[in-house]
């Protein structure tokens, strides 16, 4: 065929799926297996079922209402809160004997017996192998 048939033919084709009008949303996919999977969007019912909602509820006695504005004398008083982030806190002192104990059950022994992942060993506070900074840390006593 000559280049000019090509063109021809390819045009003929470009135009018939043009007008043949076929979009994404016009595709139905219909069967079982469409339906467990959620693809069939003629089978899924647009609107989702809800519970109904309960009516408000008004008290049996209106006088026992007390008036808007006033503090109900009766109520005891609120309970002191207790905050849990501040009962966790731990001193710094608590920490560093902690420190101690961990590097000397974990680091020290484990040194002594030559285990090689000794260097990875890390307690509450920090790495237990000694470091230049933590070196200079403790002598010149900085807590930062």
């Amino acid at each position: 065929m000559s280049l000019k048939a090509n063109i021809i033919a390819g045009l003929v084709a470009a135009l018939a799926a043009a007008l043949a009008g076929c979009s994404a949303d016009d595709v139905q996919l219909n069967g079982k297996v469409f339906d467990v999977m959620g693809v069939n969007t003629a089978s899924v019912k647009k609107t989702p079922k809800m519970a109904d909602r309960p009516s408000l509820l008004v008290p049996p006695d209106m006088a026992r209402l007390p008036e808007p504005g006033t503090a109900n004398a009766d109520q005891p008083e609120i309970a002191e809160v207790k905050d849990y982030d501040a009962t966790r806190q731990t001193s710094q002192a608590d920490l560093e004997k902690q420190q101690a104990a961990y590097c000397q059950k974990h680091y020290e022994d484990a040194k002594v017996h030559g285990d090689q992942d000794v260097v990875l060993v890390t307690g509450p506070l920090g790495p237990c192998q000694k470091s230049v900074m933590s070196i200079m840390k403790n002598v010149n006593g900085d807590s930062e």
